[in-house]
């Protein structure tokens, strides 16, 4: 039995979920509340963090490390190139979205507008969501500029690279923080990947409080 501990608006473990689907595994969601750590959910992960993974006996944190495990387990089909320059591209632009633009754009956007209420941490800082707004049309932009030169973000095959932009970006489109507008190559992009079988379940999420917009759900955005 497969099992994920995870947060619905959580990249971290929607990258997880798509990695999971993308090998066609099926798993058991569990909905963990991790602010509120109980002591079975230190025990699981002492850094009071989800994704969690179970399999059978194994218990797997940090997403990278998770997405990477499921590649080399299940290596087909393949979400990492075989050319070590190609593999290094694409861990670089996880890093990017998982680091650069979580700190600079989902903590500010997302984490404002929803978690702190589901928290009840407070109101959203208003200082935190104008960075936010204004940071996302560089990184798209970066994204524009990459997939000019590419099929995809990381090179001519769809890799974990785009599936960890995807889950950045799937979550702020949940509460209509993406200008896709912006630039049509981008929009054609994530259109592909929110078509995919994989992308289903996280079309379906629903967030106590917080309904997605018209468009989330609708492959023809």
């Amino acid at each position: 039995m497969i099992r994920l501990y995870h947060f619905p608006l959580s990249p971290f473990c929607r990258k997880v979920r798509l990695t999971l689907a993308e090998k066609k595994l099926e798993v058991e969601l569990v909905e963990e509340r991790y602010w509120e750590p109980s002591p079975d959910f230190l025990r699981r992960n002492p850094a009071g963090k989800v994704p969690i993974l179970r399999i059978d006996q194994k218990v797997m944190s940090e997403s990278q490390a998770i997405c990477e495990y499921l590649e080399e387990a299940i290596p087909t089909p393949a979400l990492m190139p075989r050319d070590v320059e190609a593999r290094y591209e694409v861990r670089r632009l996880c890093a990017w979205f998982d680091d650069k633009f979580h700190t600079e754009v989902t903590s500010k956007l997302l984490y404002e507008r929803v978690n702190k209420k589901v928290m009840g941490h407070g109101y959203p800082d208003s200082k935190n969501v104008k960075s936010g707004a204004g940071r996302i049309k560089y990184h798209l932009d970066y994204m524009a500029w990459l997939l000019d030169q590419r099929r995809w973000l990381a090179g001519n095959e769809m890799s974990l690279a785009d599936f960890t932009a995807a889950a950045h970006l799937s979550c702020l489109d949940y509460i209509s923080d993406v200008d896709w507008n912006r630039n049509a190559t981008v929009k054609d992009w994530y259109a592909k990947i929110k078509s995919r079988p994989s992308f289903r379940t996280l079309l379906a999420d629903q967030i106590p409080g917080f309904p997605p917009p018209a468009h989330y759900a609708d492959l023809d955005f």
